[in-house]
């Protein structure tokens, strides 16, 4: 009896060259200028004590858009009062958690299938990533 052993495939970041038009897929045009401050706001409100700025990778998986995540550090504590959550999580983790509230938060002022499908492939691609309970116990 043989087992087979399926690696969980990781998101990729998107190449230079397709920037442009990953944050209008992601949001949509008419959002995608709210939703990228929304993010960063989030980062902001997330953790306070390492995040100040800084440029942004953006992730794909299997083609789709996914998230933006903080390439200024490696890792970041997550201590801000919007979340019960205190812990330290990767750059790619605490873009998730940013991306996931942006998504949540513009939902509830927009009605928009780009904010509705992206939070659902993004929420369901987390299930997956090797820091899922801490970023479960983040949005939660």
């Amino acid at each position: 009896m043989s087992t087979s052993v399926i690696a969980r495939q990781s998101a990729t970041i998107v190449p230079e060259e397709r920037r442009p038009e990953f944050l209008p897929t992601l949001f949509g045009r008419s959002l995608m200028i709210v939703a990228e401050n929304a993010v960063y706001s989030f980062m902001e409100r997330l953790s306070p004590l390492d995040y100040g700025g800084g440029f942004w990778d953006y992730y794909e998986h299997e083609g789709k858009p996914l998230f933006l995540a903080p390439q200024s550090r490696s890792r970041f504590r997550i201590t801000g009062e919007i979340t019960g959550f205190q812990g330290e999580v990767s750059a790619e983790a605490a873009g998730i958690i940013a991306t996931l509230f942006g998504f949540s938060h513009l939902s509830f002022q927009y009605q928009s299938e780009h904010l509705s499908e992206g939070y659902g492939r993004l929420y369901a691609y987390s299930a997956d990533h090797p820091e899922a309970a801490e970023i479960s116990q983040a949005i939660d």
